[in-house]
């Protein structure tokens, strides 16, 4: 663990580009976090059970996967300067199916659902926090539409404009997953475009 205060301005820094709030929001966000450390494949919130902490990635990735038939599929990624979470349970305090596992070893700051919930309560802390559904319901329609009307070369090539070193650490088979082709197809793609 260590001390969470010394990450206010990187958060700040991180929510500037869609909301500028007063650097004393993002203190009194960090007074309520503890800094927690992950190793690379571990469950941080198994399937089927209720969020119980909302996260701020210091370091290292995070994946969203969903069981369907017999393997895990990959919803979404969260790097360094983004907050993650199982955000349906955290705020609906029911079990989804969904299940978050760490990529890579990851460094996070950790702050519990009911923490979570007294600060965006406060005025400032509502316009966080529907700023921040706002851009999470924007870029999830736009991952939507590119699943249906562009080739998974074409997606591909936004993943890699969006994440630049994804290759180098995400495994292959979930980056495939979440293009929603098979790790051969993503081969065939990654040396296409060598």
């Amino acid at each position: 663990m260590g001390d969470a205060k010394q990450y206010a301005p990187l958060l700040k820094s991180s929510f500037d580009v869609f909301f500028e709030a007063p650097k004393e929001v993002w203190e009194e966000f960090v007074e309520k976090c503890t800094v927690v450390s992950f190793k690379k494949d571990e469950v941080i919130k198994v399937q089927n059970s209720i969020e119980r902490y909302f996260y701020y990635i210091i370091r290292g990735s995070v994946g969203i996967f969903l069981w369907k038939e017999n393997n895990f599929v990959c919803l979404d990624f969260a790097f360094n300067g983004h907050f993650c979470s199982d955000y349906m349970s955290l705020l609906t305090k029911q079990p989804t199916p969904l299940q978050v596992v760490t990529l890579e070893n990851t460094q996070m700051l950790r702050m519990t659902t009911s923490d979570y919930h007294l600060i965006t309560q406060q005025p400032i802390g509502k316009i966080l926090r529907l700023v921040a559904a706002e851009v999470s319901f924007v870029g999830k329609q736009e991952q939507q539409i590119d699943l249906l009307t562009k080739s998974a070369k074409e997606r591909y090539e936004i993943l890699l404009q969006r994440f630049p070193d994804i290759q180098n650490r995400i495994a292959q088979n979930h980056i495939a997953s979440y293009l929603g082709i098979t790790p051969q197809s993503l081969s065939r793609i990654r040396r296409q475009l060598k």
